[in-house]
């Protein structure tokens, strides 16, 4: 018990890695960890209480919304609202950016971009679900309302992220730019304890994450990318293998632990692809390269993206660096 480090002490700890203000980070982080209690109990009720299905409603990208996405979303919204650190939020959940009208809030440095419940269709099956996070220094001018410019910054620019995973245990992954850190929720302590500390991903795995009854409708590259990931190829340890849980989180978390890509290439349902850019893309991709990996979206590196609007979205493959560049190298082959 004398070896525990919890989340807020490896951040005081680790302070130099936040030259901005460390003591804002913590106290923001502090927000997400509180809000991630919160909806992890909630979880854990999953067939027990009502709080599963439909609501019977689509948000601003044509999906049906969950119970736990709009539960997830308050909470995480509120959570942030109550601390002083954070001027506005954007959502995958809300149709406009958000900012908070308190002027402690207007007086905040950050806004904070979130997936409140990925892979939230999952719950109902008792599978691993997720919430992302992504932090930014505001460009309005502190004391005036967030405006959509502080959103709409392109993801090198974030200054912190990470997500929770909801599974057989609780996590929580971020990085602030100097390495990633994952904590594990001890809830007998009710605190998140340091369990992967400076996590880094293969250079190279033999695990692809894509959801292959859309084949028909993937680019040639891709087609091809996935016939040379199910080769018999001994001395290159193929034919990989395919995982595919249907929640980001879980399926990115897997590949950061033992390497291996996830893909999400843009389809003919989807001409440029499904997930978005602000809440899903830029943070997995800051975590990824922090890990040693890759993220792009076929053409560039996902962090240079210039964002246009709050819900865009971008193909997306991150992972083991070597298995990125290669579907980059069969997606090039079929474009000459």
């Amino acid at each position: 018990m004398t070896d525990i480090r919890t989340l807020g002490e490896f951040i005081v700890e680790k302070q130099n890695d936040f030259p901005h203000a460390s003591g804002e980070l913590s106290s923001l982080l502090g927000s997400i960890k509180l809000a991630a209690k919160i909806v992890n109990r909630e979880i854990n009720k999953a067939g027990l209480a009502d709080i599963t299905g439909s609501v019977g409603k689509e948000n601003v990208q044509g999906e049906e919304q969950q119970k736990l996405d709009l539960y997830a979303n308050d909470k995480f919204k509120a959570a942030l609202e109550a601390r002083d650190q954070v001027c506005g939020i954007a959502s995958e959940e809300e149709d406009q950016a958000v900012s908070f009208n308190r002027q402690v809030n207007r007086d905040a440095k950050y806004v904070v971009l979130m997936d409140p419940l990925d892979g939230s269709s999952n719950i109902d099956v008792n599978v691993s679900v997720g919430t992302i996070f992504s932090i930014y220094r505001r460009i309005s001018p502190v004391g005036s309302p967030a405006t959509d410019a502080d959103f709409l910054q392109p993801g090198h620019l974030q200054v912190a992220a990470g997500y929770v995973i909801y599974g057989s245990s609780t996590m929580l992954v971020y990085t602030t730019g100097n390495g990633v850190h994952g904590f594990t929720y001890d809830p007998s302590l009710g605190v998140f304890c340091l369990s992967h500390e400076n996590m880094q991903i293969p250079e190279d795995g033999h695990i692809y994450s894509i959801n292959e009854g859309n084949y028909i409708r993937f680019p040639l590259g891709i087609k091809k990318y996935l016939k040379y990931c199910q080769e018999c190829v001994p001395q290159d340890n193929r034919p990989y293998t395919s995982r595919y849980i249907g929640s980001l989180v879980a399926d990115f978390h897997r590949n950061l632990l033992k390497g291996g890509i996830y893909l999400y290439p843009s389809t003919a349902t989807y001409p440029n692809g499904k997930l978005r850019l602000l809440y899903e893309c830029n943070p997995m991709a800051l975590l990824i390269e922090q890990a040693g990996g890759r993220a792009t979206d076929g053409q560039q590196r996902i962090l240079d993206l210039i964002p246009t609007e709050l819900h865009q979205r971008v193909p997306f493959f991150v992972g083991s660096t070597n298995m990125v560049n290669k579907v980059e190298a069969f997606l090039h082959e079929s474009d000459e």
